[in-house]
């Protein structure tokens, strides 16, 4: 079954002391973008991330966001940053002799500068925290799944009988053409005697051929079978379980020149108008197919 580039999935879960959230929106795209909106403490996993989601999506524009909770004892669990405390005191030094102020650097300077503080990260914390956001992730993937699904079933059940419209008008245009044949051939004849009153100079073996070479060319029976082909294999593609969309639209790209070559074959109007009706419902078709992974 088809799928929608567009959707949205969220997902929250918490695991001992860590809580953690993800978002994922998608939209269409030509190929697949993922960029993630990640806690400092995960801003090393985007690769990971990324590998997470191409199990999940081959196409599209996704944007994903991950935010992270821990609940602590009630103590920040902070440490100075000896480096930084120091860098910033003697920063202070020169701006102070710099300037010509008396005052002395003071505690309550430092404190302005966050820097001076710092949260000291623990490895088995970082993994439990990252655990806890792959699991996460995978929901939050599986729900933007399931609205992408729901969405490509929607879309198959508009395409499907635009398709199947295009059969009937193929049908009715591959029997005009039969009808027509004859009476093209008719009118040709009847111009040429009009043209060569004395037909004891024309070759009547090279004007016959000629004739069959254009009533072969009038003939779009060919063309028809091969629309017929496409439109099967297109049918076939939105019932598959694999990801369709570029497949799709190449289909759509050959039904496409099947009509046009139909077009400039004939000349009879109520053909030519029902050429224009299938082009009408191939646009149709491909906007809807923009959407489509």
């Amino acid at each position: 079954m088809i799928a929608s580039m567009t959707g949205f999935g969220r997902a929250e879960l918490s695991r001992g002391s860590i809580t953690a959230s993800v978002e994922v929106r998608g939209v269409n795209s030509r190929y697949l973008d993922v960029s993630a909106r990640l806690p400092r403490t995960l801003s090393l996993r985007e690769k990971d991330i990324k590998e997470i989601v191409r199990t999940y999506v081959n196409r599209g524009s996704l944007s994903i966001a991950v935010t992270v909770e821990e609940e602590s004892d009630g103590i920040a669990p902070l440490s100075v940053n000896k480096s930084a405390a120091r860098a910033y005191v003697k920063l202070l030094n020169e701006l102070r002799r710099a300037t010509k102020i008396r005052e002395s650097v003071k505690l309550e300077h430092l404190l302005k500068f966050s820097e001076v503080f710092e949260v000291p990260r623990e490895a088995e914390s970082d993994e439990r925290e990252w655990s806890v956001v792959q699991e996460v992730l995978h929901l939050a993937l599986k729900d933007f799944n399931t609205m992408r699904q729901n969405e490509g079933r929607e879309l198959a059940k508009d395409l499907e009988p635009r398709i199947r419209r295009l059969d009937d008008t193929v049908d009715k245009i591959e029997a005009l053409s039969k009808e027509r044949i004859p009476e093209e051939l008719k009118r040709l004849n009847e111009r040429i005697a009009q043209l060569l009153e004395d037909r004891s100079i024309v070759d009547q073996n090279r004007l016959e051929l000629e004739v069959a070479l254009l009533a072969d060319k009038l003939d779009v029976t060919e063309e028809c079978v091969r629309f017929r082909s496409h439109n099967k294999f297109f049918l076939e593609a939105l019932a598959n379980e694999e990801s369709a969309g570029r497949k799709l639209n190449f289909l759509v790209q050959e039904i496409n020149r099947e009509a046009n070559t139909i077009g400039s074959k004939t000349s009879d109007a109520e053909i030519a108008h029902l050429v224009v009706q299938i082009k009408e419902d191939l646009e149709k078709i491909r906007e809807q197919l923009q959407n489509i992974e």
